[in-house]
């Protein structure tokens, strides 16, 4: 139990258990992103997941559309209204989601497939390989904190009202339906059980959903960072293996003539195809992975834009729990994005700065077209439309802030 419990933590960054750490989380919604795993879902799972997805949908639909569409007219409390408004649209971006994942679940486990088949190309304690688990275990870090705000926030948000003095719920301001009056037994009690897993069941699926595309989408950082290393190494390599080759092969009289140089770039070219390859493998996995979560993210961007734009109208006061939630997802998308982007730029500098000038001409050629694949640059989009990356996220807050202020003179 123990020893299963420590392939969770940071010592553990090689693929797939990193796949395995997320699918454990991933198969309590009924998905199973890995083929190599046979195991049924367990029934309990079933019944956790629709316990959890029918309070999410009382309390944050049902509850919510009645708040907004009914009692706010009757009551005339604009600021309520947006509080609720905010709270059922934050929350409908984890089940967005899900549905997105389970109708593209073929798709995915190809996906996944696919990145399980590059990773066992990979020589067990290589250099290659030290270097690759070792820009994993950064990716890890960043899916690991990811998924601690998000359920952090989702467990400060319960757990608020209970250290309160009084009776008090998540949001004072929030009736559900059919259960006035809220603050007396047992509608009190079951308000808070329902909110309770409602909440828990919000946060459970964007964190986790978002951990997997964070895994996979990051497998693709650290190969272009470790092959970025393998060629900036690549010409010393060379002349190391020279060295410790050439009294075992030629004689000195071989080594006067022109032998050093076809061996080094015999070497040099063999080295090559493999970089190639992988870079080339890597393309391919980072451009099914965009055309299948392209549509999601974008999806993902428009809910959680609306949402914020509604928390900052019900004021910070009122929303500064919720405001962490929507706001992590919009700036993750566009952090795993740039990271992209990053490792991208790293691996076109190793390319130009791998002592190419020193190679024979065809080795100088098959860099040329290294050089020009890597201007394009590894990316990933919402919707096809714009490209992740912190510009985006700046242009996303600054849209969000002039929609904030139009309509907070409106409502004024």
């Amino acid at each position: 139990m123990w020893k299963s419990a420590e392939k969770f933590g940071l010592t553990y960054s090689d693929l797939p258990t990193m796949l395995w750490n997320v699918s454990i989380f991933l198969k309590v919604l009924w998905v199973n992103v890995d083929k190599r795993d046979k195991k049924r879902i367990s029934i309990f799972f079933y019944v956790l997941t629709v316990v959890g997805a029918s309070s999410y949908f009382y309390v944050y639909t049902i509850s919510m559309v009645w708040f907004v569409l009914v009692r706010y007219p009757q009551t005339g409390d604009v600021i309520a209204a947006v509080i609720v408004f905010s709270l059922g649209i934050a929350s409908v971006i984890g089940i967005a989601k899900l549905i997105y994942v389970l109708i593209h679940m073929d798709s995915i486990r190809d996906l996944v497939e696919g990145y399980l088949m590059c990773d066992s190309q990979v020589t067990q304690g290589s250099r290659f390989h030290t270097n690759l688990t070792k820009y994993l275990r950064e990716v890890k870090k960043r899916a690991l904190t990811f998924w601690i705000v998000i359920m952090g926030n989702g467990v400060i948000y319960v757990i608020k009202p209970m250290i309160l003095p009084g009776k008090h719920l998540a949001e004072d301001l929030y009736v559900i339906y059919g259960l006035e009056p809220m603050r007396e037994s047992p509608n009190y009690e079951i308000a808070m059980a329902l909110i309770t897993v409602g909440v828990l069941f919000t946060c459970y699926l964007p964190a986790n959903i978002t951990a997997f595309f964070i895994t996979i989408s990051g497998y693709n950082e650290a190969q272009m960072l470790a092959l970025s290393e393998e060629l900036l190494l690549l010409w010393k390599d060379a002349e190391t293996f020279y060295q410790e080759t050439q009294n075992q092969i030629y004689n000195p009289q071989d080594i006067i003539s022109n032998v050093k140089a076809k061996f080094i770039n015999q070497f040099i070219k063999d080295r090559l195809k493999d970089i190639v390859k992988r870079h080339a493998v890597n393309i391919n996995l980072l451009r099914r992975l965009d055309n299948v979560y392209r549509g999601a993210v974008a999806i993902e961007y428009f809910i959680l834009i609306v949402a914020l734009i509604a928390e900052l109208l019900a004021g910070l006061e009122n929303t500064y729990l919720e405001l962490p939630f929507a706001l992590m997802q919009v700036a993750m998308d566009c952090v795993i994005g740039q990271r992209l982007l990053d490792a991208s730029d790293a691996f076109g500098s190793a390319v130009y700065s791998c002592n190419w000038e020193n190679f024979d001409n065809s080795n100088m050629r098959t860099v040329l077209v290294m050089l020009q694949n890597s201007q394009k640059p590894f990316s990933l989009s919402a919707g096809g439309v714009a490209i992740l990356n912190f510009g985006c996220l700046m242009s996303v807050l600054k849209s969000i802030y002039s929609a904030y202020t139009t309509l907070r003179t409106v409502m004024h």
